[in-house]
């Protein structure tokens, strides 16, 4: 059975973008890959994912149009759910380390959340399900 091995995310740089993902959101940097020229493999996943976890691969702009894509992939709509099974600890730490929530959590027939903001705007939504 087929399972999504990665998805992208456009970034402005590498090296910004694994600090805020991996020092302030909290996840693992999986591979950081030379691939030449100024590109890099750079694939990052949340703490504690499994093997067959679908991994973020950071993509670095090159271009015009994948310069204006940055933090607007979703159209300003949240286009990411980080899931987690304990809510307030990981949102906590997220705020302790910098990262920007739009909204105080909020309890919904599907659990509790609150969206946030990567460096770029993407919009997220740290989820705990009920």
């Amino acid at each position: 059975m087929p399972i999504i091995g990665q998805i992208s995310i456009v970034v402005a740089d590498y090296d910004d973008a694994i600090a805020f993902y991996c020092e302030k959101a909290g996840f693992e940097l999986i591979e950081d890959s030379d691939m030449g020229n100024g590109k890099r493999w750079v694939l990052i996943a949340p703490p504690r994912a499994p093997l067959n976890a679908t991994r973020i691969l950071l993509a670095r702009a090159v271009n015009d149009s994948q310069k204006r894509a940055i933090g607007q992939q979703t159209g300003g709509r949240v286009g990411f759910f980080l899931m987690t099974d304990d809510f307030q600890t990981d949102h906590t730490r997220m705020v302790e380390n910098g990262v920007r929530f739009l909204e105080n959590p909020r309890h919904e027939p599907y659990g509790i959340g609150a969206v946030f903001e990567d460096l770029y705007g993407n919009k997220w939504d740290l989820l705990q399900p009920a």
